[in-house]
């Protein structure tokens, strides 16, 4: 009696999984607008205390914005290269497992700070910013004789706005890239802190510090289940789970920024602008069409064939 009951319940769940996962049929499809307010739209995404018990996360985030920040919001916003404060090691449990010399060293802390620096690129291009890309922005440094982190102090965020275009530049430092092994434990780090800095004057508008960690527990009370999770806590390991770490930190961070809602306004007003722009050059350059003979036609209409030689 027990079996049947069971099959008759699994057979229900599989159906009910069947029907949610159906197509709404066309003709009672709703139709519905774009254009919509959107819930949660501030914090979706964004941690709460309970998250981070939940998930044995002991970081924690501080961003700081300029009382003038809405008067002074940025558009055009270029992230600069970012750098790395660690041994540029392999480091578990607070020991370098790696001994890289000092190339490798210099290739490591390069590519570190560049993940970083490509999801803080990628979470302001959700927002009102027009971020420029990283890539012409290294050109430009690069042809001012730009190659480090002290080169790059020296010069002045209004000179760095006049080279890129930019309203605001954004630096950034890796604090903490680093992982944690104990037996049942197993988790990444990783911490940075940065700010975003007007062209206009020189004035931070916004400042962030903080840090994520990537836990995963496996509690086990006998011996053989010690061993298993121990081995399985080492999954956590893995390069993906850091790629998820690397980005909740500079999701964290730029969800705290607020929205502008100038910068919203002029982003639709430039684009609307080009939209005018286009539609007047089209009306001005209608494309000629040919003729019964092969002979182009102006404004649309077919020119008469004259036969004469």
């Amino acid at each position: 009696m027990t079996h049947k009951l069971l099959a008759c319940f699994g057979v229900g769940m599989i159906a009910v999984g069947l029907a949610g996962c159906a197509r709404v049929a066309p003709s009672t499809e709703e139709r519905r607008p774009f254009f919509q307010p959107e819930y949660q739209r501030e914090t979706h995404g964004r941690k709460t205390l309970f998250d981070r018990i939940v998930e044995l996360d002991p970081g924690g985030l501080e961003v700081k914005v300029a009382p003038d920040y809405q008067r002074n919001a940025p558009l055009r916003v270029a992230v600069l290269p970012f750098t790395d404060r660690g041994n540029a090691n392999f480091v578990v449990d607070k020991i370098p497992l790696t001994f890289r010399n000092q190339r490798e060293r210099a290739l490591w802390a390069w590519t570190d700070a560049q993940r970083l620096r490509r999801a803080m690129v990628a979470y302001l291009s959700e927002r009102e910013f027009e971020v420029i890309n990283p890539i012409g922005i290294d050109a430009v440094l690069k042809s001012h004789g730009i190659t480090d982190e002290a080169d790059l102090q020296k010069v002045d965020p209004r000179t760095l706005g006049r080279w890129l275009g930019a309203d605001a530049v954004v630096y950034g430092e890796v604090l903490n890239y680093e992982a944690y092994y104990l037996a049942l434990v197993a988790a990444w780090q990783v911490s940075m802190r940065g700010r975003m800095v007007s062209t206009a004057n020189g004035e931070a508008l916004v400042s962030f510090d903080g840090s994520r960690y990537s836990v995963n527990l496996l509690p086990a009370l006998t011996v053989e289940d010690i061993a298993i999770n121990s081995a399985e806590s080492l999954l956590q390991l893995r390069d993906v789970v850091l790629a998820r770490s690397e980005e909740e930190v500079c999701r964290e961070i730029v969800l705290r920024v607020p929205v502008s809602e100038k910068s919203r306004l002029e982003i639709a007003r430039e684009a609307l602008e080009r939209d005018s722009e286009a539609e007047e050059s089209d009306v001005h350059h209608e494309p000629e069409q040919p003729n019964n003979h092969g002979a182009p036609a102006r404004g649309g209409k077919l020119l008469a064939h004259d036969p004469s030689p």
